[in-house]
């Protein structure tokens, strides 16, 4: 028996609604909110999917939530993923009198509070590392783990503050200029795409140089002190590394026992911006290695 074109029609325009529909469940719904800081600075961020553990991600420095848009809609397919821009980046609050990794892990947890969050990994990359240790020394409820992107490659390693400042002195100049040559010429490899090198050098060498400045030296104070910071740590930490400068794993878990180092090749220091994929297979291990563990507890 033949089918009239009108029912063919028809169950063609039922499959396209039905595929319409499954896609956007496959796709979390985005919300934004604000927290309120330690001291008082509005932190913005923005919230997808449901499910525990909640990973909350924290970009580095002079950059902003943005940074993890091949990671957010990926994990929100299992988890509830949080985005935060910390105090000075993004479209947070630039009111700050003293910039330190305190007040960023204050950020943190201002927004881990407003959202009542009770089972969570912590993301941080570069500076973002710093900032969700302090995070984590702040308020280690429920934080199982913490996930840290090209960074902490070395707990022992120490700056002198005639470094600090002559390191500081090199963007005091033309401070866009010093910055987009930075970026461009030690954070990335000669494999890396042009057009990725191109839009974070713009990106960074427009954040505010107060902040960058601050943030630098706060960094350099957070790392000089890093030994004993992170004696007080609870939750283990892993690091998912660039292959660019050897990370020392056996000197780490000197101070940090459950510290891992999972590395990539090939990539400069946005790893999971280069290679999304790997970095995202990589942290999903780690989110299960960490649920794991806390299910022995």
């Amino acid at each position: 028996m033949k089918k009239s074109p009108t029912i063919i029609l028809w169950v063609v325009s039922l499959c396209i609604l039905v595929v319409g529909c499954k896609k956007q469940e496959d796709t979390p719904s985005v919300s934004f909110g604000t927290a309120i800081s330690a001291d008082g600075v509005p932190i913005k961020y923005e919230v997808r999917g449901k499910g525990d553990p909640a990973l909350v991600f924290v970009h580095g420095w002079s950059c902003d939530r943005s940074y993890w848009s091949a990671q957010l809609p990926y994990f929100a397919r299992n988890h509830l993923v949080v985005a935060i821009d910390l105090a000075g980046h993004g479209e947070s609050g630039l009111d700050r009198k003293e910039w330190t990794m305190g007040s960023f892990g204050e950020d943190i947890v201002a927004v881990v509070r407003k959202l009542d969050l009770d089972k969570i990994v912590l993301i941080g990359h570069s500076m973002g590392g710093p900032a969700v240790i302090e995070a984590a020394r702040r308020r280690p409820e429920g934080v199982i783990g913490l996930v840290v992107a090209d960074f902490l490659q070395d707990f022992e390693r120490k700056y002198s503050q005639e470094f600090v400042d002559g390191w500081i002195d090199t963007l005091s100049p033309d401070y866009a200029a010093a910055v987009k040559k930075f970026v461009a010429e030690a954070l990335f490899t000669s494999r890396s795409d042009p057009a990725l090198v191109e839009r974070i050098s713009q990106d960074m060498s427009s954040a505010p140089q107060a902040v960058g400045i601050g943030a630098i030296r706060a960094e350099f104070d957070f790392l000089n002190d890093l030994t004993r910071i992170v004696k007080d740590l609870e939750a283990p930490i892993t690091c998912i590394n660039s292959d660019v400068e050897p990370t020392r794993a056996e000197v780490n878990r000197r101070y940090a026992p459950g510290f891992q180092a999972k590395i990539m090749s090939g990539v400069g220091h946005f790893n999971m911006m280069e290679a999304p994929d790997i970095f995202n297979a990589l942290r999903e291990e780690t989110v299960k290695e960490y649920e794991l563990n806390a299910a022995k507890k």
